[in-house]
C-alpha cells in the first residue's frame, strides 16, 4: 500500500474512535458505573467474587462497603498462586502474563496480572486513542508517512511454571498487532534485547536509516538516546537526522526538568509534546490538547476509579470517594478496580484534578515518594516546579536528582539534602541553593512554615553529582533502561547515602 494512502486510511480509522470518547466526556458518571457493573458481573464466579458475594452487589455504595481497599502486599499471595498457574482466583479468564513492575527501585519486584481484556481494552485501545486525539488536534499530520521510534524496557519475557513475566513493554511487543509492528522502529528483535548498552547501539544503527516521525518513551532515557544519535551522526540537532519528526509522546517521569533540553535538541520549527499516564496496572490518561499541561482521564478502559484525599490518607479519618465526588485542586491517592482482577487496589500514585468537566488531571507524585519528616509535606510537583524555575534563573540544566531528609540530632535542626547531576552546572551553587529554598517556600506553605526563622528546617544542602553518577548507580543495580529511576524524593536516606558514597 502506498505510504500516503496508508496515512490517510489509518488517520480516518483512528478518528472514528473520537465519537466514543465524546460519549464518556458527556456521561462520565454513567460510563464509570457501567464499567464497575460489568467488572463485578464478569468476575462474580471467581474466588474473590464469591468471597464478597458479587452476585448481589447492585450499587457503588455496596461495592465500597463490602470490598476492602488493598495494597500490593495484601494481594501478593493470590498473585503468586496465579503465577503458579491457578486460575479463576480474581479474574475469570486465563491470566498467563505478569508485568514485572519497574516503577520503583525496590529490590522486591511486583508482578502485576495482565489479562487478555486489559491488553485489548486498555493498553492497545489507549495506544490507538493517543493517536486518535493527536490526529484530531493536528489535521495536517503526516505521522503515518514514517515510523515511530519506541524506547521501551530492556527485558525479555521469562517463563515461570507455565506463566510469563517481564517488563510491560515486552508483553505488549509480544502481543502487538501487525499494524503497530509495521509502523514502529526498532524491530521487535532489537526492542527485546536485554543488555541496555548494546541495545542502545542497535537502536541507533537501525533507526537513523528510517524516516522517523514520532518518538515514544520515558524522557530521561529518550534524552540519552537522542544525545547518542546526534553524537553518532555528527548533526547539530534532531531535525537534521529526521526532518519529518513532528511529535514526542512521553510518560513515566515528569517532563518539567527536561523540557528546555528537548527544545534545544528540537529547535526552530513547530513540534508537539504529548504526555501519557500509564503503568503496569493500566493506562489511565492522555493529553488531549496541543500544548496542554494536563491529561484527560480515560473512563472506558475497563478501569473503575476511586480516590483517597491525601490530607486524610492513612489516618483514622481516611475516606474513599468515586470520580463524581472529586474536587478541583485537591491532592488524591488513586485506587483502581481493573479488567485484570485488581479490586480496589492502591497504585501508589497521587493526582489532582484540573477540571471536572471533562475530568482532566495532573500527576503530582507518589504516596511514598515525598518528604514529610518534619510536617513539610514536600511532594514531587513542588520539587519539579521549583527546580524548573531555578534552572531558568541560573541557566542550569538538570539530568537527574534525588532528595532526602537530614534528621534532627540532639539540638541540631533538620534539613533537606539534595544530590543533583547537572547537564549545565550553575555558576554559583550556593546561589542556586538559596533560590531553590525560596522557590519551595513560595510553592509549599508547610515547607515555608517549617523554614520560618530556621524553626524546624535549616537551609537545604545541595551536592553536585559527578557526570553519569545516576546512570552508574542504576547500572550497579541492573536497572538500566525502561522506566527504572531513583525516587526523586524519599523519607529515608538509603538512596542518597549510596549515591553520596559513589560520588566521592
Amino acid at each position: 500500500m502506498p505510504i500516503p494512502l496508508f496515512n490517510s486510511i489509518a488517520s480516518w480509522l483512528l478518528k472514528k474512535r473520537y465519537h466514543q470518547i465524546e460519549l464518556f466526556l458527556k456521561y462520565p458518571e454513567e460510563v464509570q458505573e457501567e464499567v464497575l457493573n460489568q467488572l463485578i458481573h464478569f468476575a462474580k464466579d471467581t474466588e474473590v467474587g464469591k468471597a464478597y458475594n458479587f452476585n448481589d452487589i447492585t450499587s457503588y455504595n455496596t461495592f465500597a462497603e463490602r470490598v476492602p481497599i488493598v495494597s500490593y502486599e495484601e494481594v501478593e499471595p493470590m498473585i503468586e498462586r496465579a503465577r503458579r498457574g491457578e486460575q479463576n482466583i480474581f479474574w475469570p479468564t486465563t491470566i498467563k502474563w505478569f508485568a514485572k513492575s519497574s516503577g520503583t527501585t525496590n529490590a522486591k519486584s511486583k508482578f502485576i496480572p495482565v489479562s487478555t481484556e486489559s491488553l485489548e481494552d486498555c493498553h492497545f485501545k489507549s495506544s490507538k486513542d493517543l493517536l486518535c486525539l493527536y490526529l484530531n488536534n493536528n489535521e495536517n499530520s503526516q505521522l503515518f508517512t514514517g515510523k515511530s521510534l519506541r524506547l521501551g524496557g530492556s527485558k525479555e519475557l521469562y517463563e515461570d511454571r507455565g506463566t510469563f513475566f517481564g517488563d510491560l513493554s515486552a508483553i505488549l511487543i509480544d502481543n502487538m498487532p501487525f499494524w503497530a509492528e509495521m509502523s514502529s522502529t526498532p524491530s521487535s528483535k532489537v526492542s527485546l534485547m536485554s543488555e541496555w548498552e548494546s541495545k542502545m547501539e542497535a537502536i541507533i544503527e537501525e533507526s537513523i536509516q528510517e524516516n522517523v516521525t514520532s518518538l515514544v518513551g520515558v524522557p530521561s532515557w529518550m534524552l540519552v538516546l537522542i544525545n547518542n544519535v546526534i553524537e553518532k551522526t555528527g548533526k547539530n540537532h534532531l531535525f537534521e537526522v529526521w526532518e519529518n519528526l513532528e511529535v514526542y509522546f512521553h510518560g513515566g517521569v515528569s517532563f518539567n526538568p527536561y523540557k528546555d533540553q528537548y527544545k534545544n535538541l528540537l529547535p526552530g520549527k513547530s513540534f508537539n509534546y504529548y504526555e501519557i499516564y500509564n503503568a503496569s496496572e493500566g493506562f489511565f490518561a492522555i493529553q488531549d490538547r496541543n500544548n496542554a499541561d494536563d491529561l484527560l482521564l480515560m473512563l472506558d478502559y475497563g478501569i473503575f476509579y476511586e480516590f483517597i484525599p491525601m490530607d486524610v490518607y492513612k489516618t483514622a479519618m481516611q475516606i474513599t470517594i468515586p470520580l463524581w465526588e472529586v474536587k478541583v485542586g485537591k491532592n488524591y491517592a488513586v485506587v483502581i478496580t481493573t479488567n485484570a482482577g485488581l479490586w480496589r487496589y492502591k497504585i501508589g500514585d497521587t493526582i489532582k484534578f484540573t477540571s471536572i468537566n471533562p475530568y482532566r488531571i495532573k500527576v503530582t507524585g507518589r504516596t511514598k515518594h515525598h518528604i514529610n519528616v518534619f510536617g513539610e509535606e514536600l511532594i514531587i510537583e513542588n520539587a519539579e516546579e521549583a527546580l524548573k524555575n531555578v534552572c531558568k534563573k541560573t541557566a542550569a540544566e538538570i539530568k537527574d536528582y534525588t532528595a532526602a531528609p537530614i534528621f534532627m540530632e540532639a539540638k541540631e535542626k533538620g534539613s533537606h539534602e539534595w544530590i543533583i547531576e547537572f547537564r549545565k552546572t550553575p555558576a554559583d551553587v550556593d546561589y542556586f541553593t538559596e533560590l531553590l529554598d525560596n522557590a519551595l517556600k513560595s510553592l509549599n506553605s508547610d515547607y515555608e512554615a517549617k523554614r520560618y526563622n530556621n524553626m524546624t528546617l535549616k537551609m537545604p544542602k545541595v551536592h553536585v553529582a559527578r557526570q553519569n553518577l545516576f546512570y552508574d548507580w542504576l547500572k550497579s543495580k541492573n536497572k538500566l533502561g525502561g522506566q527504572h529511576k531513583i525516587p526523586r524524593l524519599s523519607n529515608e536516606r538509603a538512596y542518597i547515602e549510596e549515591l553520596l558514597q559513589m560520588n566521592k
